[in-house]
């Protein structure tokens, strides 16, 4: 596998790292569960809530050149890069701030006696994360856990070590002891080794459906807890009384955010026949006029898939979906210059017989849908194996609920592109995963809700 950063712009391999090797991973896990068992458990959460808020200012203090560090290893445009940075550390100080609140006793009514559920945390935990979001993605199992009194090991992915280093660093600096958080870089088969080791007590991955089903496997055999957030293919539900300006500008960027390499980024946009020619017509000249670059030049506003790998897999599905009948409306081809880039892509005429309409495209490619009526807009958006987000324009916000409530998806958002903020939970349904990460439901994943009861006068 190898951990590298090679520079989706120009290609070029910058730095390379050796794996960890067995002693080192055993090393890893033997201080975090020490930790664990003797100190971070055991201390008072004022003492956890300083240290978690210094990396947040960290993060802040540092935020050009984390976010520099985005850019060069995935292709992340340098702005969204910044504000990837900003939402890490607002989730920091999100868990720090709230934490104390959400592991609350919370007494029960019971007749006889008296009763209440405690939070306590559960040990070490296992985080498998992806490369789209390198900090973010970090920030949102560290916070909760933190705070919570587990530690974390985590295995970052391959192309974002640097990024990994960096994010492990804060916790250093900010004065958490060694093993609150470790960084690990391992293979495939050593991960599944840490998994099935008794001193690890849950997995949290967000990836890929194969990774999802074969860490979950690994989990389930060795009987541990696990979360996965595993993508989707969010639909974007365009209605026939829709502010139209807002629906294109919305769309674009619930589509294009991140290069299209987004989990709930939309992807199947399901427009109102009375609207769709008119919608495709002016999202079309908006993906026109994005211009491809430099992702650390503030006028790029089209990077480069995050590599060589992810660039051939999206041309594949693209021939594919063109075998199958589709139509390429837009693009659908790799620019003639130096680094992973994709022209923006719409595609149309993908009908359930094509293998195509059952993918999640996780690049920027637009699949384009019509539909007479409110029924079959829900049954389209249904017709998927993944449950993640989704979004619907309307003017009608009564309606919009009565819509979102039929979506089958784990998050729905009404005049608003499918996003995050530390304060609403994260996560979906069928094949998209199970758990939540953020807000007060993050936290919850990872603790032993303890019950106490006392019994009255024997």
């Amino acid at each position: 596998m190898g951990y590298a950063t090679i520079n989706p712009f120009n290609e070029r391999t910058l730095k390379t790292f050796a794996e960890h090797d067995d002693a080192h991973v055993e090393e890893t896990i033997g201080r975090a569960h020490s930790l664990y068992s003797l100190d971070w458990s055991r201390r008072p959460i004022e003492h956890r809530k300083a240290i978690v808020k210094k990396a947040a200012a960290i993060l802040r203090e540092r935020r050009g050149k984390l976010a520099e560090l985005v850019t060069l290893e995935m292709g992340k445009l340098i702005a969204e890069a910044r504000a990837e940075v900003d939402l890490s550390a607002d989730i920091l100080d999100y868990y720090a701030d709230n934490a104390a609140q959400f592991l609350a006793a919370q007494p029960l009514k019971n007749a006889d006696g008296e009763a209440w559920v405690e939070s306590a945390p559960m040990g070490v935990l296992f985080c498998i994360e992806p490369w789209n979001f390198p900090y973010y993605q970090l920030a949102r199992v560290a916070g909760p856990n933190l705070m919570a009194g587990n530690t974390l090991i985590v295995k970052h992915a391959p192309n974002v070590p640097q990024c990994a280093l960096a994010f492990a660093e804060l916790f250093i600096d900010a004065g958490a002891p060694a093993g609150a958080y470790s960084n690990l870089f391992v293979s495939n088969e050593q991960a599944a080794r840490i998994i099935a080791d008794p001193r690890i007590i849950g997995v949290a991955l967000t990836g890929s459906m194969r990774a999802g089903a074969a860490v979950a496997s690994e989990a389930g055999h060795a009987m541990k807890k696990s979360t996965m957030e595993l993508g989707g293919s969010d639909a974007f539900i365009v209605l026939e009384d829709a502010n139209l300006d807002d629906a294109v500008r919305l769309g674009v960027w619930a589509k294009m955010n991140n290069t299209g390499e987004c989990c709930v980024a939309a992807k199947r946009f399901i427009l109102h026949e009375a609207i769709a020619d008119a919608f495709m017509s002016r999202f079309k000249a908006e993906l026109e006029r994005l211009v491809p670059g430099d992702p650390m030049d503030e006028a790029t506003t089209l990077g480069p898939l995050c590599t060589e790998n992810a660039l051939a897999l999206v041309l594949q599905q693209i021939e594919t979906a063109i075998k199958g009948g589709a139509k390429v409306l837009l693009g659908g081809k790799r620019i003639e210059r130096p680094g992973y880039y994709l022209e923006p892509t719409i595609i149309t005429g993908i009908t359930p017989e094509n293998p195509a309409f059952y993918e999640e495209f996780f690049a920027p490619v637009a699949l384009m849908f019509r539909v007479p009526d409110d029924a079959a807009a829900i049954a389209l958006a249904n017709d998927s194996p993944f449950g993640l987000g989704g979004t619907i324009m309307t003017t009608d916000i009564e309606r919009g609920k009565r819509i979102a409530r039929e979506i089958q998806s784990g998050m729905v958002f009404i005049n608003a592109p499918t996003w995050t903020a530390p304060d609403l939970p994260f996560g979906g349904i069928k094949n998209s995963g199970y758990g939540r990460e953020l807000s007060e439901f993050g936290i919850g994943e990872f603790l032993n809700k303890k019950l106490i009861r006392v019994a009255s006068a024997l």
